[in-house]
Protein backbone atom coordinates (compact mmCIF):
# COMPACT_ATOMS: atom_id res chain seq x y z
CA UNK A 1 0.00 0.00 0.00
CA UNK A 2 1.77 3.37 -0.72
CA UNK A 3 1.86 5.94 1.74
CA UNK A 4 -0.53 8.59 1.82
CA UNK A 5 0.92 12.46 1.43
CA UNK A 6 -1.35 14.29 4.03
CA UNK A 7 -1.74 18.03 3.58
CA UNK A 8 0.44 20.05 6.15
CA UNK A 9 -1.73 21.54 8.95
CA UNK A 10 -1.84 25.28 10.08
CA UNK A 11 -1.13 25.95 13.75
CA UNK A 12 -5.08 26.32 14.00
CA UNK A 13 -5.66 22.93 12.83
CA UNK A 14 -7.16 23.82 9.33
CA UNK A 15 -5.92 22.34 6.08
CA UNK A 16 -3.24 24.71 4.50
CA UNK A 17 -3.76 23.47 1.19
CA UNK A 18 -7.25 24.59 1.29
CA UNK A 19 -6.74 27.99 2.88
CA UNK A 20 -6.77 30.49 0.58
CA UNK A 21 -3.47 32.69 0.58
CA UNK A 22 -3.73 35.89 2.11
CA UNK A 23 -2.57 38.87 0.08
CA UNK A 24 -1.75 42.39 1.76
CA UNK A 25 -4.94 43.91 2.41
CA UNK A 26 -6.62 45.56 0.28
CA UNK A 27 -6.30 49.05 -0.82
CA UNK A 28 -8.50 51.87 0.49
CA UNK A 29 -11.23 52.59 -2.52
CA UNK A 30 -10.35 55.14 -4.98
CA UNK A 31 -12.04 58.68 -4.30
CA UNK A 32 -14.24 58.28 -8.13
CA UNK A 33 -16.34 61.57 -7.02
CA UNK A 34 -14.18 64.51 -7.20
CA UNK A 35 -15.01 66.74 -3.69
CA UNK A 36 -16.79 70.08 -3.64
CA UNK A 37 -13.12 71.89 -3.49
CA UNK A 38 -11.63 70.00 -6.75
CA UNK A 39 -15.10 70.87 -8.53
CA UNK A 40 -15.07 74.45 -7.59
CA UNK A 41 -11.64 74.82 -8.44
CA UNK A 42 -12.11 73.06 -11.62
CA UNK A 43 -14.34 75.14 -12.67
CA UNK A 44 -13.20 78.50 -11.11
CA UNK A 45 -9.67 77.78 -12.71
CA UNK A 46 -11.37 77.25 -16.21
CA UNK A 47 -14.02 80.51 -15.88
CA UNK A 48 -10.87 82.74 -15.53
CA UNK A 49 -8.74 80.72 -17.83
CA UNK A 50 -11.26 81.32 -21.06
CA UNK A 51 -11.17 84.71 -20.53
CA UNK A 52 -14.77 85.32 -18.80
CA UNK A 53 -12.32 87.74 -16.38
CA UNK A 54 -10.27 90.26 -18.13
CA UNK A 55 -6.78 91.18 -16.85
CA UNK A 56 -6.96 92.62 -13.64
CA UNK A 57 -11.10 92.63 -12.97
CA UNK A 58 -12.20 92.15 -9.83
CA UNK A 59 -13.55 88.42 -9.20
CA UNK A 60 -17.27 88.81 -8.62
CA UNK A 61 -17.51 86.76 -5.64
CA UNK A 62 -21.72 87.00 -4.85
CA UNK A 63 -22.14 86.37 -8.74
CA UNK A 64 -19.62 83.13 -9.12
CA UNK A 65 -21.42 81.93 -5.79
CA UNK A 66 -25.13 82.04 -7.63
CA UNK A 67 -23.44 80.74 -10.65
CA UNK A 68 -21.70 77.95 -9.23
CA UNK A 69 -24.23 77.29 -6.60
CA UNK A 70 -22.07 77.52 -3.62
CA UNK A 71 -21.41 79.25 -0.28
CA UNK A 72 -18.37 81.61 -0.28
CA UNK A 73 -16.64 79.84 2.13
CA UNK A 74 -15.57 76.76 -0.95
CA UNK A 75 -15.19 79.64 -3.73
CA UNK A 76 -12.27 81.26 -1.11
CA UNK A 77 -10.78 77.93 -0.61
CA UNK A 78 -10.61 78.20 -4.49
CA UNK A 79 -9.38 81.49 -4.85
CA UNK A 80 -6.36 80.79 -2.31
CA UNK A 81 -5.38 77.85 -4.51
CA UNK A 82 -5.63 80.06 -7.89
CA UNK A 83 -3.78 82.54 -5.88
CA UNK A 84 -1.11 80.08 -5.21
CA UNK A 85 -0.62 79.46 -8.70
CA UNK A 86 -0.20 82.86 -9.79
CA UNK A 87 -3.62 83.08 -11.79
CA UNK A 88 -5.19 85.65 -9.28
CA UNK A 89 -4.41 88.48 -6.58
CA UNK A 90 -5.88 88.23 -3.08
CA UNK A 91 -6.30 91.86 -2.18
CA UNK A 92 -6.03 92.31 1.95
CA UNK A 93 -9.74 93.04 2.42
CA UNK A 94 -10.82 93.32 -0.80
CA UNK A 95 -11.32 90.58 -2.70
CA UNK A 96 -9.56 89.30 -5.39
CA UNK A 97 -8.55 90.35 -9.04
CA UNK A 98 -6.92 88.54 -11.90
CA UNK A 99 -3.56 88.69 -11.81
CA UNK A 100 -2.58 91.17 -15.22
CA UNK A 101 0.82 90.15 -16.82
CA UNK A 102 2.77 93.34 -18.52
CA UNK A 103 4.53 92.58 -22.38
CA UNK A 104 8.47 92.08 -20.29
CA UNK A 105 7.14 90.02 -17.38
CA UNK A 106 4.99 87.72 -20.92
CA UNK A 107 8.52 87.72 -22.35
CA UNK A 108 10.39 86.98 -19.64
CA UNK A 109 7.88 84.07 -18.29
CA UNK A 110 7.59 82.38 -21.82
CA UNK A 111 11.43 82.02 -21.84
CA UNK A 112 11.89 80.38 -18.74
CA UNK A 113 9.04 78.20 -19.27
CA UNK A 114 10.29 77.13 -22.94
CA UNK A 115 13.82 76.46 -21.59
CA UNK A 116 12.09 74.62 -18.59
CA UNK A 117 9.91 72.47 -21.02
CA UNK A 118 13.48 72.27 -23.52
CA UNK A 119 14.92 70.73 -20.53
CA UNK A 120 12.51 68.60 -19.74
CA UNK A 121 12.28 67.42 -22.96
CA UNK A 122 16.06 65.93 -23.39
CA UNK A 123 15.60 64.43 -20.35
CA UNK A 124 11.83 62.52 -21.21
CA UNK A 125 13.74 61.29 -24.18
CA UNK A 126 15.58 59.76 -22.09
CA UNK A 127 13.27 58.17 -19.18
CA UNK A 128 10.52 57.98 -20.87
CA UNK A 129 8.69 55.02 -20.62
CA UNK A 130 6.54 52.89 -22.68
CA UNK A 131 3.27 53.61 -20.62
CA UNK A 132 4.34 57.09 -20.25
CA UNK A 133 4.79 57.66 -24.41
CA UNK A 134 1.47 55.64 -24.64
CA UNK A 135 -0.40 57.74 -21.93
CA UNK A 136 0.86 61.06 -24.00
CA UNK A 137 0.06 59.57 -27.90
CA UNK A 138 -3.61 58.72 -26.01
CA UNK A 139 -3.81 62.22 -25.12
CA UNK A 140 -2.33 63.45 -28.35
CA UNK A 141 -5.31 62.26 -30.32
CA UNK A 142 -7.80 63.34 -28.03
CA UNK A 143 -6.74 66.51 -28.70
CA UNK A 144 -6.52 66.31 -32.10
CA UNK A 145 -10.58 64.98 -31.89
CA UNK A 146 -11.33 68.10 -30.03
CA UNK A 147 -9.74 70.15 -32.52
CA UNK A 148 -11.68 68.88 -35.21
CA UNK A 149 -14.53 69.58 -33.06
CA UNK A 150 -13.31 73.34 -32.59
CA UNK A 151 -13.80 72.16 -28.95
CA UNK A 152 -11.11 74.96 -27.31
CA UNK A 153 -12.41 73.91 -23.76
CA UNK A 154 -11.28 69.97 -24.75
CA UNK A 155 -8.52 70.87 -26.40
CA UNK A 156 -7.22 73.17 -24.04
CA UNK A 157 -7.47 70.18 -21.22
CA UNK A 158 -5.53 67.47 -23.53
CA UNK A 159 -2.69 69.67 -24.57
CA UNK A 160 -1.85 70.78 -20.69
CA UNK A 161 -2.08 67.51 -19.78
CA UNK A 162 0.68 66.55 -22.53
CA UNK A 163 3.04 69.65 -21.31
CA UNK A 164 2.64 67.98 -17.82
CA UNK A 165 2.79 64.39 -18.65
CA UNK A 166 6.64 65.43 -20.24
CA UNK A 167 7.57 67.31 -17.33
CA UNK A 168 6.65 63.95 -15.32
CA UNK A 169 8.64 61.72 -17.72
CA UNK A 170 11.49 63.79 -17.36
CA UNK A 171 11.61 62.60 -13.93
CA UNK A 172 13.20 65.55 -12.24
CA UNK A 173 11.20 66.49 -9.25
CA UNK A 174 12.78 69.68 -8.88
CA UNK A 175 11.87 70.36 -12.63
CA UNK A 176 8.45 69.65 -12.11
CA UNK A 177 8.33 71.36 -8.89
CA UNK A 178 9.87 74.89 -10.67
CA UNK A 179 7.87 74.26 -13.98
CA UNK A 180 4.34 73.89 -11.49
CA UNK A 181 5.63 77.04 -9.86
CA UNK A 182 5.26 79.06 -13.26
CA UNK A 183 2.76 77.28 -15.40
CA UNK A 184 -0.16 78.83 -14.11
CA UNK A 185 1.15 82.04 -14.23
CA UNK A 186 0.77 81.70 -17.90
CA UNK A 187 -2.18 79.39 -18.40
CA UNK A 188 -4.87 82.02 -19.25
CA UNK A 189 -2.36 83.74 -21.92
CA UNK A 190 -1.41 80.55 -23.06
CA UNK A 191 -5.34 79.51 -23.79
CA UNK A 192 -6.10 83.02 -25.65
CA UNK A 193 -3.08 82.59 -27.59
CA UNK A 194 -5.05 79.96 -29.42
CA UNK A 195 -7.78 83.10 -30.40
CA UNK A 196 -5.01 85.07 -31.74
CA UNK A 197 -6.90 86.67 -35.00
CA UNK A 198 -4.22 87.37 -37.10
CA UNK A 199 -3.31 83.89 -37.45
CA UNK A 200 -4.00 80.46 -37.35
CA UNK A 201 -2.17 79.96 -34.21
CA UNK A 202 -4.25 77.23 -33.21
CA UNK A 203 -3.28 74.73 -36.27
CA UNK A 204 0.13 76.47 -35.86
CA UNK A 205 0.20 74.61 -32.38
CA UNK A 206 -1.26 71.12 -33.65
CA UNK A 207 1.56 70.38 -36.13
CA UNK A 208 4.13 71.76 -33.37
CA UNK A 209 2.66 69.04 -31.35
CA UNK A 210 2.54 66.42 -34.35
CA UNK A 211 6.70 67.35 -34.53
CA UNK A 212 6.30 66.75 -30.74
CA UNK A 213 4.75 63.37 -30.48
CA UNK A 214 6.98 62.32 -33.44
CA UNK A 215 10.38 63.54 -31.58
CA UNK A 216 9.46 61.66 -28.47
CA UNK A 217 8.63 58.62 -30.22
CA UNK A 218 12.02 58.49 -31.79
CA UNK A 219 13.82 59.53 -28.53
CA UNK A 220 15.23 62.71 -30.12
CA UNK A 221 16.34 64.92 -27.64
CA UNK A 222 18.10 67.36 -28.80
CA UNK A 223 15.17 67.75 -31.67
CA UNK A 224 12.80 67.64 -29.29
CA UNK A 225 14.24 70.25 -27.30
CA UNK A 226 14.21 72.89 -30.35
CA UNK A 227 10.40 71.98 -30.59
CA UNK A 228 9.58 72.59 -27.37
CA UNK A 229 11.54 75.63 -27.21
CA UNK A 230 10.04 76.84 -30.35
CA UNK A 231 6.66 76.04 -29.80
CA UNK A 232 6.71 78.27 -26.59
CA UNK A 233 8.18 81.24 -28.24
CA UNK A 234 5.42 80.96 -31.16
CA UNK A 235 2.95 80.77 -28.43
CA UNK A 236 4.40 83.90 -26.47
CA UNK A 237 4.56 85.84 -29.78
CA UNK A 238 0.32 84.86 -30.13
CA UNK A 239 -0.41 85.40 -26.99
CA UNK A 240 0.54 89.15 -27.30
CA UNK A 241 -0.50 90.06 -30.18
CA UNK A 242 -3.76 88.46 -28.20
CA UNK A 243 -3.25 90.65 -25.12
CA UNK A 244 -2.78 93.66 -27.53
CA UNK A 245 -6.01 92.89 -29.23
CA UNK A 246 -7.87 93.11 -26.18
CA UNK A 247 -6.73 96.02 -24.68
CA UNK A 248 -7.09 97.74 -28.02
Amino acid sequence: MSAMTLAPIDSDGTDAAASPTLGPPPKPRERLVPSLHDEVLARLRDFIVEGNLAAGARVPERLLCERFGISRTPLREALKVLASEGLIELLPNRGARVRRIDERELVDLFDVMGGLEALAGRLACERVTEEDFAEIERLHHAMYGHYLRRDLHGYFACNQAIHDRIVEAAGNAALRATYAGFAGRLRRVRYSANLDADRDRWGEAMREHEEILDALRRRAGAELADILFRHLRNKRRAAADREAQISE
